[in-house]
């Protein structure tokens, strides 16, 4: 299946992106804590409350670890599946700037075209965003794959020596949003004036 197989692809761009294993103890670390307990005075402790409770008695605060309730576990990262009649697409895929130019490639290989290039600006959070959309020429299958920049140096390298189409949807996107397609071989303006310093559709844009 198609899907499965763009699915499969993409996630490999997400590989080094994996919690490392947490490193073991030390060996000095440990011999440290074992001596440290060694050479520690011995003191006379009471009894906890607890141990003076009747017999049958639950303790204090028994019991309340297992009525908490669990926290959901975070997704981890890689495509998303979504639901087409409710979303309009059927893969939703984050990446990092530097990854887009690989997703690119794989799409290519596997058929797709580019349908479009937009901004988002996410001015709460400083942040711009660049969403590509993506088709399969053969049988239906859109491809979402959106990419955060940092809202004072919006920079993304560009995609279009791979899709000749994406040229101008670049040079709309920087117009409009201001983000710069770094290896771009053309970054003029596209429907602004020649002369225009700035971006209309940033959301503290004011005419």
């Amino acid at each position: 299946m198609l899907l499965a197989k763009i699915k499969e692809a993409l996630n490999s761009l997400y590989e080094d992106t994996q919690e490392a294993p947490e490193a073991p103890e030390a060996p000095e670390a440990a011999e440290a804590e074992v001596a440290a307990a060694e050479t520690a005075p011995e003191t006379e402790t009471a009894p906890a409350p607890e141990a003076q409770a009747e017999e049958g008695e639950p303790a204090a605060g028994e019991g309340e670890a297992e009525t908490e309730e669990a926290e959901e576990p975070v997704a981890p990262p890689g495509p998303k599946e979504t639901d087409y009649k409710a979303k309009g697409y059927h893969l939703d895929v984050d990446l990092p700037p530097e990854k887009v130019v690989a997703a690119a490639e794989i799409l290519n290989r596997e058929n797709f075209f580019i349908e479009a290039i937009t901004g988002v600006d996410w001015i709460d959070d400083q942040q711009l965003e660049v969403v590509y959309d993506f088709n399969h020429f053969d049988e239906l299958c859109r491809v979402v794959i959106r990419s955060r920049l940092d809202r004072s140096n919006p920079e993304i390298p560009t995609i279009s020596h791979i899709y000749q189409g994406a040229n101008w949807h670049e040079r709309e996107t920087h117009d409009f949003f201001g983000i710069t397609f770094t290896g771009h071989p053309n970054l003029e303006p596209l429907l602004l004036p020649e002369d225009a310093d700035f971006h209309p559709l940033l959301k503290d844009f004011k005419a």
